[in-house]
């Protein structure tokens, strides 16, 4: 126990600090499993950023086709001709008009997965922040309002942080 301080303020900073903990692994671990995911729809397909292509495992090029502003993803499609002559087409593609391969160069920022997660850690946040607040007006020794707030500030940096990305892409459309 910290001298002068209230096990109550000390009980509700270490709250804070577990959710605020739990919405970080839950960003990161939303996040990592996203690319993965991703990684893997793409499985074996290679981007080639300079070029703005992707390469199939069979080596034919994919060229960009279109842009779905609406969805926010980049169409790549291989020529049917190379496709429908390819010995790996049964494994890759149905389509006699050539493999098509969706981007989304965004993704993450702007899905609606996303936009889930970043609730929920925003409301975990949210939470912890009132936590904090309910203390600083129940305990107001100095003490105990420098510890408090040298947590409050942190938590609503990344607080206001998450609040202005979980907006943006409702703004956009």
């Amino acid at each position: 126990m910290i001298p002068g301080v209230h096990p109550e303020v000390l009980l509700a900073v270490g709250y804070a600090i577990f959710l605020a903990g739990v919405a970080f692994v839950l960003e990161s671990m939303a996040r990592h499993s996203h690319k993965r995911s991703e990684r893997y729809r793409n499985s074996g397909f290679v981007y080639q950023h300079k070029m703005d292509l992707w390469e199939c495992p069979a080596g034919q090029q994919l060229l960009r086709s279109e842009f779905d502003h609406q969805r926010g993803v980049v169409l790549y499609r291989a020529p049917a001709r190379a496709c429908n002559a390819c010995s790996l087409k049964t494994n890759c593609t149905d389509s006699d008009d050539g493999r098509l391969l969706e981007s989304r160069p965004d993704s993450w920022l702007d899905s609606e997965l996303r936009r889930f997660h970043r609730g929920i850690s925003l409301a975990l946040l949210l939470l912890a922040t009132v936590i904090l607040t309910a203390e600083t007006a129940r305990h107001a020794e100095l003490q105990e309002l420098l510890i408090v707030g040298s947590l409050l500030i942190p938590v609503g940096i990344a607080e206001s942080k998450l609040f202005a990305s979980f907006f943006a892409r409702q703004q956009d459309t």
